[in-house]
């Protein structure tokens, strides 16, 4: 699963990057972002547009809030046959901006945090679902989820998933509002290339959600 991931790049440089517009956003670094928090993300309806959503997808069925706290992340393997992702899979993709996520490596009976990123420490997208949902007081929350795959050679000695993170030309078809067919979509949910990857041990600062200092990435033993 993904549960904590960091974006700390300028806003300049994101809107450069994946070719969004956006107005009034109250941007800033950040360190350990967390479930239920609003995080970046990019959609498309003809225009790339930048906006928060809350992470954790709430489905426009659900009743409350709460669901959303099981759906912080979707199996890219299950996409099309669960009730809460099948039409967004469809219908309302979304990359969620990142340039570093968090997973815990288990060592006999501790977990070591582990800072994953890019060796060229550019952010990039994970594959994202969203949806609205109307609270009973008409309030319009838009939500999302990151999608998961298998873990590549270089994940798996860390976790048995990890977050589908799009190339970049696999972003604009991800994107592409007249791309429906599931098939077509899948292909795009692989594991990313190990030797792009690197990681280090982290402190456990980062199994704080109210930490959020630069700190939170640092290496063990830095100085």
């Amino acid at each position: 699963m993904c549960g904590r991931y960091t974006l700390e790049s300028d806003m300049s440089f994101l809107q450069l990057r994946f070719k969004f517009v956006t107005s009034d956003l109250d941007y800033k670094p950040r360190y350990n972002i967390a479930p239920t928090q609003d995080v970046l993300t990019v959609t498309n309806d003809g225009d790339r547009h930048g906006q928060f959503m809350r992470w954790g997808l709430v489905p426009f069925w659900a009743k409350d809030l709460k669901i959303g706290y099981r759906m912080i992340n979707a199996k890219s393997e299950t996409l099309a046959e669960r009730s809460a992702f099948r039409n967004a899979f469809k219908k309302r993709r979304c990359l969620v901006l990142a340039d570093g996520f968090f997973e815990w490596r288990k060592d006999g009976k501790e977990k070591i945090p582990t800072y994953i990123f890019l060796k060229s420490r550019e952010p990039f997208a994970f594959a994202g679902l969203w949806e609205t949902w109307k609270s009973p007081e008409d309030e319009i929350i838009p939500s999302c989820t990151i999608v998961t795959t298998e873990p590549n050679p270089f994940m798996e000695p860390i976790h048995n998933r990890m977050p589908a993170i799009l190339s970049e030309e696999a972003e604009a078809l991800w994107l592409d509002p007249l791309t429906e067919d599931p098939t077509v979509l899948q292909q795009l949910l692989v594991p990313s290339p190990p030797e792009l990857m690197d990681s280090y041990e982290v402190s456990t600062l980062v199994n704080t959600p109210k930490n959020q200092g630069k700190e939170i990435i640092e290496p063990v033993g830095a100085t």
